[in-house]
């Protein structure tokens, strides 16, 4: 194993190398802060006030038709045709094995003929 000799270049390049990346991301810093400004600034030039008006919904009133309990039978058959799915499914987990030649262990890595 090689060992790398610490002597002053490699301070040096250490140093280097992590002062670049510190100035880097002050650098970066000081863009993304600018970039909010100057946004800041265009919305302001634009005439707004900075706070985007807030949508009006209008809301209607609708009657709720009458439901009966064939409706939410219905319904509930629909679904079950449309998903497959069961209403209570049982809390046990049931895991059949499958077998093929990728699992087989006559084929295993283990079996080795001598």
């Amino acid at each position: 194993m090689l060992f790398l000799a610490v002597t002053a270049g490699t301070w040096l390049v250490t140093g280097l190398g992590f002062g670049i990346v510190l100035v880097l991301l002050c650098l970066f810093v000081f863009v993304m802060k600018g970039q909010g400004a100057l946004m800041q600034w265009i919305e302001a030039k634009a005439g707004g006030n900075g706070k985007a008006a807030a949508p009006v919904a209008v809301v209607k009133e609708e009657k709720a038709a009458a439901q009966t309990p064939d409706d939410l039978v219905a319904v509930a058959y629909a679904l079950h045709l449309f998903y497959g799915l069961h209403d209570i499914d049982a809390p046990r987990l049931t895991l059949h094995p499958h077998h093929s030649t990728w699992n087989e262990h006559t084929f295993g890595i283990n079996n080795l003929d001598r």
